[in-house]
C-alpha cells in the first residue's frame, strides 16, 4: 500500500530518533528544565527574532489549542473563528470544554477576512443587551488551514491590526507551520508571524517529531501564569527533555524546513499528475495536503492500493478527497502512484 492518510503516520525523522537514543541514558532534571529544553527555546527564539519570547512545549495539538485559548480568555468570552477552523470541528469540542465557545465567521477556502472580524467585534458592542452574550475575546487562525492555504502577509497584517484596535489577541495554529513556511510564492515568515500574532505555535507532531508543538508568545506577558496552567490541563511533560531534544534537532541545521521543503516539492507533484488527467482541484492548495475530485469508481480501484482520506461525504457519482504528503513521503511513493493514476 502507498499512504497519503495525513502527515503523522510514521514515527519522527531518523534524526530526530538518533538524538533520543544518543541522550537515553543521561540524567536531567525534568519538566524542562534540562540544558537541552533550554537550547531549544534558544534556536526558536533565534529563529523568530525574538529574544524575549516565552517558549512553551506541549505533546499535542488539541491539547496546545485548548491550553492556549483558556490561558488567553477570560470566563465570558469565546474565541472568533472560521467555520471550517479545527477548534470547530474536529477537536471534539474541547474549547466548549474548557468553558468557551467557538465564534464561528464565514471561511474562504479556510481563511477569514478582517472585515469580518471587524463587523462581528462591532455589531457585538452595538447591541444593548451584550453583556448577557459571548464575548469576542481573541481571534483564532491556521497556518496552513485546514484546506492547505495560506494567509498572505497583507491578510496577516489586516487582521493584527483589526485585533489592536478592538486589544484583543490573534492565535495562530501552526500545526502544519513547516509546510506553510515552505510553499512556494508564500510571502510570509517565520519572523512575520512572531511579529504579527500574539501567540502562535510551531508543529512538531505533523512535522517530523514524535510528538510536541511549540508555544511561542513574543510577550511573555499574553500568557501568564502559563506554566500551572499546562499542568492543570494536563499538559506537562514530566520528562520534558524529550520535547527538548527533539525541537533542538528540528532547529538545528534547518533541519525543519528542509523537512517542508521536501513534501511541499511532492505534493505538487501530485497535484500536477491530477491536472495532467484532466481531474478537477477542489481547492488550490501550495502545501503538503492536496483536494480533489475524483469519480466513485476511480476511488475505489485506487483505495485498493493507495490510502487517502474522503473529505466530507460521498457524492453520487464523484467525490472530493484529501492526499496528504509528509517529510517521510519518498519520491517512490508519488512515482507509483502516478502510475497508478
Amino acid at each position: 500500500m502507498l499512504y497519503f492518510y495525513t502527515d503523522y503516520m510514521e514515527g519522527a525523522h531518523p534524526e530526530v530518533m538518533r538524538r533520543l537514543m544518543e541522550t537515553n541514558m543521561e540524567h536531567t532534571t525534568g519538566y524542562g528544565s534540562d540544558p537541552y529544553t533550554y537550547n531549544a527555546k534558544q534556536l526558536i527564539r533565534e529563529a523568530c527574532g525574538k529574544p524575549e519570547a516565552a517558549v512553551h512545549f506541549l505533546v499535542g495539538g488539541t491539547q496546545t489549542n485548548a491550553t492556549v485559548i483558556d490561558a488567553l480568555l477570560r470566563q465570558h468570552e469565546g474565541v472568533l473563528a472560521a467555520e471550517t477552523a479545527h477548534i470547530n470541528v474536529h477537536e471534539s469540542g474541547a474549547i466548549e470544554a474548557t468553558g468557551h465557545k467557538v465564534l464561528t465567521l464565514p471561511e474562504y477556502s479556510g481563511k477569514i477576512k478582517a472585515e469580518d472580524v471587524k463587523r462581528y467585534i462591532t455589531d457585538f458592542y452595538r447591541d444593548d443587551t451584550y453583556e448577557h452574550m459571548v464575548a469576542p475575546g481573541m481571534v483564532y487562525i491556521s497556518h496552513p488551514t485546514e484546506y492547505g492555504t495560506l494567509y498572505t502577509l497583507n491578510e496577516l497584517k489586516e487582521l493584527n491590526n483589526v485585533c489592536r484596535e478592538a486589544n484583543i489577541p490573534l492565535y495562530m495554529d501552526g500545526a502544519r507551520l513547516g509546510y506553510g513556511l515552505a510553499a512556494e510564492g508564500t510571502d510570509v515568515s517565520i519572523k512575520d508571524i512572531a511579529d504579527l500574532c500574539d501567540v502562535f505555535y510551531i508543529g512538531g507532531t505533523k512535522v517530523g517529531a514524535l510528538f510536541g508543538e511549540a508555544v511561542v508568545a513574543a510577550n511573555p506577558q499574553r500568557l501568564p501564569h502559563f506554566f500551572p496552567l499546562v499542568k492543570q490541563h494536563g499538559a506537562l511533560l514530566a520528562k520534558g527533555r524529550l520535547l527538548g531534544i527533539q525541537f533542538e534537532t528540528l532547529f538545528t541545521d534547518n533541519l525543519y524546513q528542509k523537512m517542508g521543503e521536501h513534501a511541499v516539492r511532492l505534493a505538487m507533484k501530485l497535484k500536477k499528475s491530477f491536472t495532467d488527467k484532466g481531474y478537477k482541484i477542489f481547492i488550490d492548495s501550495p502545501t503538503n495536503q492536496q483536494f480533489v475530485c475524483l469519480p466513485n469508481d476511480e476511488i475505489d480501484r485506487l483505495s485498493q492500493y493507495a490510502g487517502f482520506e474522503l473529505w466530507g461525504p460521498k457524492g453520487k457519482k464523484e467525490s472530493k478527497v484529501r492526499f496528504v504528503t509528509n517529510w517521510a513521503t519518498t519520491e517512490e511513493d508519488v512515482n507509483a502512484f502516478i502510475e497508478l493514476l
